[in-house]
């Protein structure tokens, strides 16, 4: 048994297949559904609500995927943040006209960069921003390479808020019951890495303060969650 005290990073499946896989597909298809079981987008919201005190202009999202949970934040948070510009970040191509035309229609504006996020030049995301967001995305990195991550982030925006998987028993037991939503393989196997690589206590506060910022928030939030927002310099919110 994984001994859950600890992060284990291993490859997950879905990183290594082309995007037009049919497996690929289908596994992008799994944790649109996944998203909603977890109430990842209200999640979220709860989390801008609560923590981001003047309605942001710009946004840069980091790991965006096919744009769809954005989308739903965005719907959640529109009429009190309007006319966002909204960078999303993937390195590969998922963001179609559909989920542009659908932030257009509540007066967001999408603007997808396909880069990996370490190695696009900041010019390229026409920075700075007044806020990164970041979904089920963190938990891919080593604690090495989210201290490269974060320092970069302090660099283009006052504040992080992330939400990822919770490293805990009742995740992990709730992987096994993916089949019964017709969860793909790629998918069941991927889930349970999520939470053994995911992070629990004040994990992400420690590396976020070895790069010189303040944590604001973390801990669970439901039962499949961990919540963390970090500030860049005390008093930034």
């Amino acid at each position: 048994m994984t001994d859950i005290n600890y992060r284990h990073l291993e490859p997950e499946l879905l990183d290594g297949l082309p995007a037009d896989d049919p497996s690929a597909i289908a596994s992008r298809r799994d944790l649109v559904l996944i998203n909603t079981l977890m109430f990842q987008a209200r999640i979220m919201a709860s989390l801008l609500r609560a923590n981001v005190r003047t309605p942001p202009r710009r946004i840069l999202e980091i790991g965006a995927g096919d744009g769809k949970f954005m989308l739903k934040v965005a719907r959640l948070m529109a009429k009190r943040w309007p006319s966002v510009e909204i960078v999303m970040v993937d390195r590969i191509d998922l963001i179609g006209q559909d989920v542009r035309n659908a932030f257009a229609k509540i007066g967001w504006r999408a603007r997808p960069v396909i880069a990996d996020m370490f190695d696009v030049a900041n010019e390229a995301l026409h920075g700075p921003f007044d806020l990164v967001c970041a979904n089920l995305i963190l938990h891919h990195f080593d604690d090495t390479r989210l201290l490269e991550l974060f320092t970069r982030i302090m660099t283009m925006a006052p504040m992080l808020v992330a939400a990822e998987p919770l490293r805990a028993r009742v995740p992990l037991v709730a992987t096994r019951v993916l089949p019964l939503i017709g969860a793909c393989a790629v998918t069941l196997n991927d889930a349970a890495q999520s939470v053994r690589a995911g992070f629990r206590g004040t994990e992400l506060s420690r590396i976020w303060q070895q790069c010189g910022g303040t944590p604001v928030v973390e801990g669970r939030k439901g039962l499949f969650t961990q919540a963390f927002v970090g500030a860049s310099m005390p008093g930034t919110r």
